[in-house]
Order: structure tokens, then sequence, then C-alpha cells
């Protein structure tokens, strides 16, 4: 003889596999649905993409616009994500912290950008994708006075301008 809950049981069963079944895809509003593995996934040739999985940015030492080797190791993955998506073209954004003068920072932007730039073209990066501009302390990532903050600011950052034909 069934338990006379076993109907309760089965129908709390029921609710709960239908309350996860209706989570199983979301509706952007587009009228399209997306099922939970593609929800929130990077878009392939984004500047997410670039962001998160190659890196975007590049560090320098106080004072300077030589490349590190981590410097280096990341550029070489640009590289090789740009070579991918041969159809985008790039600016390099060079920027300096808050120490100096803005025209003194303007010329150390410029040279970490372009820096940035000269490497990639030697890694087969056709030049006329990128482009270059200085910040210099314009920009700054963190405003904190110290070391901690001013080694984030003192960067070059690749953005995707746009697709060719754009």
């Amino acid at each position: 003889m069934k338990s006379p809950n076993a109907g309760l049981r089965f129908a709390a069963v029921a609710a709960a596999f239908l309350m996860l079944a209706a989570c199983s895809s979301t509706d952007d509003g587009s009228g399209a649905t997306t099922s939970p593995s593609t929800a929130g996934q990077i878009q392939p040739g984004s500047a997410e993409d670039l962001a998160q999985n190659v890196g975007d940015r590049v560090f320098f030492d106080t004072d300077r616009s030589s490349l590190s080797d981590e410097a280096r190791a990341t550029l070489q993955r640009q590289a090789a994500w740009m070579a991918q998506y041969g159809n985008l073209t790039f600016t390099i954004e060079g920027h300096a912290d808050e120490r100096g003068t803005r025209e003194y920072n303007l010329a150390l932007g410029g040279r970490r950008a372009n820096a940035a730039k000269d490497y990639l073209v030697s890694l087969g990066v056709a030049a006329s994708r990128l482009n270059t501009v200085s910040y210099g302390k314009e920009r700054p990532v963190c405003l904190d006075s110290s070391e901690s903050c001013w080694s984030q600011n003192r960067r070059a950052v690749t953005v995707i301008v746009s697709g060719v034909g754009s």
C-alpha cells in the first residue's frame, strides 16, 4: 500500500524538475534563447576575449619604455591572437604614472606605446593595423599615490578599434 504522502512527494519532485527546466534557457529579448553552456561566454575576437584570454596590457618600470620578459610574452600572445583576427585594427595606448610633468609623461607614454607596437610588428603584425596614442598621466587606472598604484598606471594597452572596412 502506498503512503498517503507519496503523491505529494511526487508532485514536489515534479515541480522541482519543472523549475530546473525553466531555468535551462534564457531569453535575451531578441526572441533567441541561449543555453547555460553558452550564456556568459566571451565572444572570440572581442575586446573581452583579448583582455581575459590573452592580456591587453603590458607594464613598465619607472621612467622606462623597454619591454620586460613578461611584457614580451604578453605581446607574443597578442600577436598570435591578432593573426587569428586579421580584420581587426588596434590602437596601442601609452600611459604613465602621475609623477613628472605633463609633457614628459606624454613623451614617455608615446615611447611605451611605440615599444609595444614595434615588438608586435617584429612578430609579424602589419604596422598598418596598429596605431599609437599617448595619454601620459591623464588616464590613470589607480589614483593612490603609492608604488603599487603607480605600477598599474605605467602601461601600454592594446585596444580594438574596428574591423577592416567598418
